[in-house]
């Protein structure tokens, strides 16, 4: 897993380039090493989409980038509704057989991981997925684990990480919103 092993403090200022760079050069060493044969990328919407643009980007891969809107595939969906503005899929490529990169912004409770993968297996049977995060952190609710990681942090559960952009990309511990 790369990554430090010792959570980023969850005080400003965040340094996503670093994050960023980190990410990057530990998916080329796995590129180079045979472990990713011809990988295509995938990034999950919005936060992981433009994460994943970045990392697409610097390790210059050749296939489009592929995005995942997993509306339709979350397990609360009948709880807090589908979101006005739906985007579709796109996956300008056959994954069959295929290494993917599934990129996401914040690893927390795993079910959104477990929604893309869901979705990602309906367009075919990639060969294998490596999980690619900029953040993480405490709370799983299920058993998903990044590959890669760019910074993890250790949070309370009131407490939530926000990825802003696409340009500038910003980082900001907020307060979670408890409804009554």
């Amino acid at each position: 897993m790369s990554n430090s092993d010792t959570p980023v403090s969850s005080q400003p200022p965040y340094d996503i380039e670093a994050y960023l760079h980190s990410m990057a050069h530990d998916l080329r060493l796995r590129i180079d090493a045979g472990a990713l044969h011809d990988p295509l990328m995938v990034g999950i919407h919005t936060g992981g989409i433009w994460v994943a643009k970045r990392l697409h980007t610097a390790l210059g891969l050749s296939e489009p980038l592929g995005k995942l809107s997993i509306a339709f595939y979350r397990d609360d969906f009948t709880h807090i509704g589908l979101h006005p503005q739906v985007s579709p899929s796109s996956l300008p490529f056959d994954i069959e057989g295929r290494d993917i990169i599934l990129v996401d912004d914040v690893l927390y409770t795993g079910r959104t991981i477990r929604a893309a993968m869901n979705e990602l297996f309906d367009f075919g049977r990639p060969a294998r997925v490596l999980l690619a995060v900029l953040c993480d952190r405490p709370g799983r609710e299920l058993p998903i684990q990044a590959d890669v990681i760019g910074a993890s942090f250790m949070l309370d559960h009131h407490e939530e990480i926000v990825l802003s952009g696409p340009e500038p990309l910003s980082l900001s511990i907020q307060q979670r919103v408890v409804e009554a």
